[in-house]
Order: structure tokens, then sequence, then C-alpha cells
């Protein structure tokens, strides 16, 4: 039947799948019924004419609690590709999908090789990914052809999903292209009418439209209804009166069509066979396909090869409501007894056939929720583990399978799930050990944003109990959690020393790594000494566990050893990358990219803050997307960007001040005052960074303030605010003397220098450059800057010269191109010519192009490059062809060259 009133949508939909290229995709969205399906079939029909393949996934609700269901419904004509898949993406998918059994896979391994697979098909012949229904699918499969979806843009696939208004789906923030579906205008709506029902009696005619008010299915389905009209009542919503439409419609069938029907539409698939077997079973006596034939005649069903499938959701929807409690059970307990081969299947079906509570059903899901879990579908067995708990007869069991769905709810970021399981988990009574573990299971969560600064200190004394209980490792847990939290937020020294003694009577040995790290957290200063002896000393081994290297990176930063964060978290990377932990990864990148900027190899941070950005913002991160964006502003400072400094910095203002994330703040404050030094601003220089020290101010943090000693001294003096500048050494110089915090001491010798009076000042200045600074050549460029600074206003210009030189060069190696210039002007000044420096190769890239041409440049494939960033190699070779010409190369070997002279 032709469409109507949807030429505009068509269009688009035709020039989406018949243009040349990268394609996109589009979400569709509207209510029921309001054509999504049919205007999704016009468009699959126009892309078979332009030669592309179609693959399909529909949403159930029925498999909603099956993991993967609808990723295996659209994978399936393309599963001899997975043999050709890396083995890691292999190996996953295939565990997803039940082909193989292997380790619990991560979503994400999933979801490249989901579009490794697509990608490759695409090679032969563009592809047109079609997912109906995204609100009804698994969680799993959602979260996947999200990761797709954002990842088409320069590849020969389209996706083009359909959602229900009002509902949710992960597709919503994938990227896609909205299209909004509405009603049929007044005069397509009669059209309609007239082409499906050309001989209605004007009155019944004139009452049809206005009952369907424009929309699509009541206007094709309600003229064979119309005897029933005065029995619709008009106050009812549209998709009910339309039920109860095709509710009479059922009715007038035989019994042993009704009972296929019910059984069709309660079953996850539309297997004729699996549906004629049940019925069987339900009925007691054999039932044949012709079955069947009523229902299609009736206009409710369709028949494929060997696949049944209803017209439309609603139909399916209004057969299991009109039917009795009993009649609904009784079909649920023959879909059972078919499914024996299929145990999580079957599990369901009893599940939805048991009122009251049933150990035994309980504990056939919890088997199911488990194997869903080693599948990696956390969200299908969270649903199973909690209708478990819903049918467990012992209190004790119920609260032990809340909380495990709980702790799988927290591992997969879900947090308000995570929350509510936990709540309902304390609405009987618990054991102590119970107790416990709801109360730590959500310091699972390593933000700790969101959170009353107090509910650290209630951490410590949980932390002190558990431990006093003998659980050492579940006190581990919370001391973990708690730790973090200081991170995040400021708990007050109470809270802190109450953390250092629960973890200094925990039997841990003093050289457990997360030990240290707790204690880096905690007592940056006080406990500096120690965690930087075991940190170097845990340095020599890093690479050896990823998950360990990313929590040391982060201990690294917290004592200003930004060397040391930057090796931890740059060995950290790859091991999360190939495990699949892109939760984890974006933390990672962001210790890595805040210590590279700070440390001056901008080249390094730039690629890493973009990706921690991109990767935070999928999974699902705020907090940690705002630091790498505070990152990026400061990168944009000290390479003179004012006007994106200035509008990333106000981005990640935003997400900080969302939950008061302290280091986000603090992160911002240091770009502003970075921006405001590179345009000569100084006394705004100084009220920007001023900020850091105030712990009346959301952008004080305990450890990060300690780091930017040099900035503010050089605003302070510039500013004329020198003695508050020695106030604020003398509350520093304390915690100098109890830790050897690299970050500290470079900072406060630069400000020693540039505060000295008089001629001391030289010894300073000669003291900051005998420190060991071969790993912080910013810092080094920076002292060679102020010291010729201070010798030309002494008259020492030849003495000067050298040391501004130095500078310049150092700082034009960095991309500083705001201290570079400063340099170049205090040369001028100095009596020495300096030219300007002209752009470098590096910065002619944007940071994601830059990450992939450095990747390039170290030897790897395009394929290994899309491993590494969860991009498909097509993509990367898309990349790859902007790369080339903008830096003036046509080989990997000349981009290597190019790249690697200007590292050395």
């Amino acid at each position: 039947m032709k469409l109507h009133g949807r030429d505009a949508e068509l269009k688009d939909l035709t020039e989406l799948v018949d243009g040349p290229g990268g394609r996109g995709g589009v979400l569709i969205r509207g209510e029921a019924g309001i054509g999504k399906s049919a205007l999704v079939a016009e468009a699959a029909a126009a892309a078979s004419v332009a030669g592309m393949r179609v693959l399909r996934t529909t949403g159930a609700d029925a498999e909603q609690d099956l993991a993967y269901a609808g990723l295996h419904q659209l994978l399936h004509p393309v599963r001899a590709g997975v043999a050709g898949l890396p083995a890691p993406q292999r190996a996953a998918v295939g565990t997803a999908l039940g082909l193989a059994d292997g380790p619990e896979p991560s979503a994400y391994l999933v979801g490249l090789a989901a579009l490794t697979l697509l990608t490759d098909e695409a090679a032969r012949k563009p592809v047109l990914v079609v997912a109906e229904d995204v609100h009804w699918l698994d969680r799993a499969s959602a979260d996947v052809l999200a990761f797709v979806a954002r990842r088409i843009e320069t590849e020969p696939v389209v996706l083009i999903a359909t959602v229900g208004e009002g509902s949710g789906s992960p597709l919503l923030d994938a990227g896609l292209s909205p299209m909004p579906l509405g009603r049929l205008r007044d005069e397509v709506a009669a059209e309609l009418l007239d082409a499906v029902a050309p001989r209605l009696d004007p009155a019944v005619r004139a009452r049809l439209l206005a009952e369907a008010a424009g929309h699509p299915l009541a206007l094709t389905e309600l003229p064979s209804a119309v005897a029933d009209l005065d029995g619709l009542d008009p106050v009812l919503p549209l998709t009910e009166r339309l039920e109860r439409a095709f509710t009479a419609r059922v009715a007038a069938l035989p019994a042993s069509t009704r009972a296929v029907l019910l059984v069709a539409a309660l079953n996850e698939t539309g297997s004729i066979a699996e549906n004629l077997a049940a019925t069987a079973t339900l009925l007691g006596t054999p039932v044949e396909p012709e079955v069947l034939a009523p229902a299609v005649d009736a206009r409710l069903v369709e028949l494929g090869a060997g696949c049944v499938s209803f017209r439309h959701p609603l139909m399916r929807s209004a057969i299991p409501a009109a039917a009795t409690l009993g009649d609904r059970r009784q079909a649920q307990l023959a879909l059972a007894e078919t499914l024996r081969e299929q145990p999580d299947r079957q599990a369901w079906h009893r599940a939805r056939a048991t009122a009251g509570p049933d150990e035994a059903v309980a504990t056939a899901l919890e088997s199911a929720a488990e194997r869903a879990r080693h599948r990696g579908g956390a969200a299908a067995a969270i649903a199973a583990l909690e209708q478990a708990a819903r049918l467990s007869e012992d209190p004790g069991a119920r609260a032990d399978r809340l909380l495990r769905a709980a702790g799988l709810a927290v591992e997969s970021g879900r947090r308000e799930t995570a929350e509510r399981l936990v709540r309902d988990a304390r609405g009987g009574p618990l054991s102590a050990r119970r107790n416990a573990f709801a109360s730590q299971v959500l310091s699972g969560f390593e933000d700790g944003v969101r959170e009353d600064p107090a509910r650290i200190g209630e951490l410590a004394a949980l932390a002190g109990s558990v431990a006093a209980g003998g659980q050492d490792d579940a006190a581990m847990r919370v001391l973990w959690g708690a730790a973090m939290r200081c991170f995040w937020a400021e708990p007050g020294p109470d809270a802190r020393r109450a953390l250092l003694g629960v973890a200094d009577r925990l039997p841990v040995p003093d050289d457990d790594p997360r030990l240290v790290a707790v204690a880096a957290y905690v007592a940056p200063f006080e406990r500096g000494a120690v965690v930087l002896e075991r940190l170097r000393a845990f340095a020599r081994v890093a690479g050896a566990d990823p998950e360990v290297d990313r929590y040391l990176g982060s201990a690294s930063l917290q004592v200003g050893a930004f060397d040391l964060a930057a090796r931890f978290s740059t060995a950290a990377a790859p091991g999360l990358r190939a495990q699949g932990r892109l939760g984890l990864l974006p933390r990672a990148l962001a210790v890595q990219a805040w210590s590279r900027a700070r440390l001056g190899d901008l080249a390094g941070a730039a690629p890493a803050a973009a990706e921690a950005v991109r990767l935070a913002q999928e999974t699902g991160q705020p907090f940690m997307g705002g630091l790498a964006l505070a990152v990026q502003a400061e990168i944009a400072a000290l390479r003179g960007e004012h006007e994106q400094a200035n509008a990333l910095a106000d981005e990640a203002e935003r997400a900080g001040l969302a939950a008061g994330a302290r280091p986000v703040l603090a992160t911002v404050q240091l770009a502003r005052g970075l921006l405001a030094l590179g345009e000569s601003r100084f006394e705004d220089a100084f009220a920007d960074l001023r900020r850091l020290f105030d712990p009346a101010d959301p952008a004080y943090q305990l450890a990060l303030r300690a780091y930017c000693v040099a900035e503010l001294a050089e605003a302070a003096v510039r500013a004329g605010a020198a003695d508050t500048m020695r106030e604020i050494l003398a509350e520093l110089e304390p915690l100098a003397a109890t830790t050897p915090s690299p970050a500290l001491h470079i900072g406060l010798r630069y400000a020693r220098a540039v505060l000295a009076p008089g001629e001391s000042a030289e010894d300073r200045f000669t003291a900051a450059l005998r420190a060991d600074l071969s790993g912080w050549p910013a810092e080094r460029g920076r002292v060679h800057l102020a010291f010729g600074e201070w010798l030309r206003r002494q008259r020492r210009v030849v003495e000067s010269r050298a040391h501004l030189r130095t500078a310049r060069e150092a700082f034009d190696a960095l991309g500083l191109k705001a201290w570079a210039e400063r340099a170049r002007r205090e040369l001028r000044s100095a009596g020495e010519s300096s030219p300007n420096r002209g752009p470098d190769a590096r910065e002619k890239l944007t940071p994601h192009e830059l990450g992939i041409a450095q990747l390039a440049a170290d030897g790897l494939t395009n394929r290994e490059i899309g491993q590494r960033l969860y991009l498909s190699h097509r993509t990367v070779g898309t990349h790859l062809h902007r790369i080339f010409p903008k830096l003036g190369v046509t080989s990997r070997a000349e981009l290597a060259g190019m790249l690697k002279a200007r590292r050395d």
C-alpha cells in the first residue's frame, strides 16, 4: 500500500540509503501505530534496489531479559565472518552469542566485533541495519547498537532505528539523526481512509476520521471494526480502543486459533514449530499449521519462512491483555514445557507463570543470571536475580540475590538501579554481614561526587567495623571507595584521619598497591614520602596489571609525581583497551592527559584528553569527562588558543558545578589562570589561581592546589601581590617538609626565586636549575624564562640571552605558544632577533587525528589502530587519508620520520 503523508521522510531515508561514502543513521520516533515500520519497510526496499545488504533486528518485550538476543538476530546472517575476527573480538562475540565458551566478555569488545563484522560486510556491499522497537531490545544488544551507531560516520553502513514515543534506549544518545513522526494531516488522513475503505457511509466516515485523529494504524484497522464503533469508549486512549478492536477480532476466531495466538504473543520467538508444539501441550492435542490460517485472514498475523509475526505490536499486546490470568499462566507453562533444552527461556516462562514464592523457580532464575553474566549480559543477569529475589522463600536468600544484583549494577555503572536494589534489600531484616555489604556496595562508584562529604566519614566507620569482623577484603573495598571520594570531595581532616586509622589497622602488607593508593588519596602530603618510595618501586614492573597501573597512576598524581602518573596511566591504557574495559579507560586517559599537560607534553596530552572526553560521554561518566575537558582547556591556553580555551573551560565548569566536583573546578581555574597569564592579564590570573587555595571555594582540592605554585607566584609578582603570595608560601612550606613531592618542590623553588629580594634571587634561580628537571621540560623552560627576565632587568643583557633563548627553544618544541611568544619579546628587548615559529606539523591535526597519526608512525596497521581506539579499520584509513595532505606526506614512512623528528 502506498505511504500517505510521508513524502519528506521517505525522501530523506531514500537519500540516506542511496548516498555515497559514509552514511550514518536515523532514529525514527513516534507513538505506537504511527507508521514507523511502514516507513522502514519502504526504506529497506529502496536499499535493496540500491544494492545494499539489509540486516534486521526487532525488539520484543518478551526478549528484554535474554542477553544479546537482539544482536544474535542481527548478526546471524553474517555469522560466518566471526571466524575472521581478531582473537579478542572473536572470543567476545562468540561467548556473547553462545557460539563458544569463554570468559565473561566485555560489552565494548562485543561492540567492536559487531562493528568489524558490519564494516567488513560493507566492504563487499553497503549495509543497511534496521533495528525496530529498540526500546524493547535487551540492554546488551541496545548498548552494542549504540556503540556501532557512534562509529559509522565514515562507513558505507546505514542504521535506521525506531523507538516508541516516550520510551528510553541507549540509541537516543548515540548520535543518530532524529526523525520524529507525527500524525497525518486531515486531508491526508481522509485520503488514506478512502483508500482503505472507499465505500463508507458518510456518517461512519466522519466518525472514523474523528476517532482516528490522523493516526495511520487506526485509519487502516478501525474500518474492519466499524460495527463495534459504538462499543469503543471515546474517553479511552486510542491505543486501548485499537487493542479492544483487535481483541474483538480475535474473539471471532476458532478456539485453537485463539490458543496459538496467545502462545505466540507470550513467546520470545516467532518460530511456527515452537509455537505449535507449545499449543499442542496447552490443548492436549496435536495442532497443525493450518490453525493459523484464520488469524492470517483476519489480518492479525503474517507468515514467513517457518515464522509467524504479528502485523503490529498492539495486536500482540492486545491478546494476552484480554486473556484470563489462568489462561496466561497455562500458556506460559506450556511454553516452559516445550523449552526444556533452553533453560534460560524456560526459567523465565516458569517465573511468569508463578504468582507466589517458589524456590525451585528462583534457583533456576539464579542459574540463568549466572549464564547471562558469563556472556556479558549484566542487565539480563540483574533482571533475573531481581525476579529470583521476588520468588525467594527465605528472606536471607532474597537479600543475597538483591545484593548480588546491586553488585552487578555497580560493575556496569547503573547507579540508580544499584541504589534501588540496595533499598529493596534493606526492606527486610539483614544480618550484620549483609548489612555491611549493602553499605559498601555503592562505594564501587568511584566518583562519589553526588554524595554528601559527610558520607566519607560514615564509610570510614563502616570500613572499621567490617575489618573488626574479620572481613579484610570487604573492608579494603569500602576503604578504597571512601579514599576515592577524598579526590572528588573534601571530607575534612577528621574523616581523613579516620580513614588512615582503618588503613593502618588492616592486616594487609605495607606494599599492597591498594593501600599505597589509599594513602595517596587520603594523605598526599603526610604519607607522601612513603607513597613515592612505593610508587618508584612499582614503576619498575609497570604494565603487569592494567587496573593496578591505573590507580597507581591516580595515586602518583595525588602526590605530585606527574612523570610517574603519566608512566603508570600510559602503561594501563593498552591493557584496558585489550580487555574492553572502556569504563576504566577514560579514567586512565584523563590522568595521562592531566599529567602530560603539566609536564608540557601537549602532543601526548591532547589525544589522551580528547579520547577521555569521548569515552567518558559514551560510558556515562560526566565528571571524568569534565576533568578531561578542563585539561583540554589547559592545553588550549598553553597553545595560545584563547577563544577555544574559554569555551572549553566554561563547558568543563558546567560539568563540575553539577555536583561540586573539586578536581574539575580546580583544573578549570588552572586553565583560566594560564589563559590570563598568556594574555598578560596578571590580576585576573592571580584571582583565578588564588581560588584553589581557599578552603571555602568549590575549586579547592587538597592535593591539586599545591601543584600550581609556579603559576600563582608568577601572577602574584606581576599583579603586585607578592606579599599575599609569601603568606601562601608560608602555609605550603610545612607541607614541603613532610613530602618529597616533585611538583610541590619544583613550584616552591620557582616561587622562592621570583619572590627573592635583590641579589639573593640569582642563587635561588641557580638552585632551581640545578634540581633534576630532566622529566619536566616545561618547568625547566619556565625557570630559564624567569631567570632571563630577571637578568635583563638587572641590565645583564648578554647573560639573559642564553636563558631566554633556551626557554624559547623549549617552548617552541613543546608547542607552548603563549610562553614562546613571551620569550621572543624578551629576546628582542635584549637585542636579539627571534623569528616567529611556523606551526608544528602536529598542531595541524585535531587531537583525534594526532592520536591516529602517532600510532601509524609507530608501525601499527589500520586494523591494529582500530582495535586500540575502538574504531573500524576503514574509519582509521579515512582519517589517514585526511592526515597525509595536512602534513604534506605521502607515506607512513614519511609520517613516522616527521613525528619522530618532532619528538626528538
